[in-house]
């Protein structure tokens, strides 16, 4: 199964609540952490969600 890395890239200052809860369910707090979840529609859901905020590479396992 395929893994996603997620990196938050920009700023959550002046954005909606609803961008704020997504990144913060993804597990990021600080620009430029990285977090690792598994490739399911629910996380990609998500990633779409705050697609301006954060960066998505596929790591293969």
């Amino acid at each position: 199964m395929a893994k996603l890395q997620i990196t938050l890239v920009r700023s959550l200052i002046g954005r909606p609540e609803n961008q704020r809860t997504t990144v913060k369910t993804l597990g990021l707090r600080k620009i430029n952490q990285t977090v690792v979840h598994n490739d399911n529609p629910a996380i990609r859901g998500m990633v779409n969600q705050v697609s301006h905020l954060v960066s998505v590479q596929e790591i293969a396992e």
